[in-house]
């Protein structure tokens, strides 16, 4: 699997001769001279550094640099109550749904099936 699809909790720090595991992703604004420190990115990003938490809270910038930190709202990440009534109706939607015999299964390729609806 290729660097950019690799598992959130898998990643580790981009400094060298650390291998603590990545909390937070450092980038560059050049155009700014800011360097913008924020929670570990969804997919690690070419010009993008991952640090562990020792070094995140190390970061320091060259002079004439700014660093922000973006810190996320802890209540942010937690699942909302609309997502899980959300998820809870898809799944009794999913138990309702009863195949109809106009159905017709015309190519399968593992799990995967292809149907064809001759209804009328």
């Amino acid at each position: 699997m290729s660097d950019s699809l690799t598992n959130v909790g898998t990643r580790h720090c981009s400094k060298p001769s650390c291998s603590a595991r990545a909390v937070a992703t450092l980038t560059y604004v050049y155009a700014e001279s800011t360097a913008v420190l924020g929670p570990l990115a969804t997919y690690q990003e070419p010009h993008c550094y991952d640090l562990c938490e020792m070094h995140s809270n190390r970061l320091t910038a060259p002079k004439g640099w700014e660093v922000v930190r973006l810190a996320p709202d802890p209540e942010a990440l937690k699942p909302s109550t609309d997502d899980l009534e959300a998820l809870a109706n898809a799944v009794r939607e999913a138990g309702r749904v009863n195949p109809e015999e106009s159905v017709i299964e015309v190519n399968r390729r593992g799990h995967l099936r292809v149907l064809r609806d001759d209804g009328k």
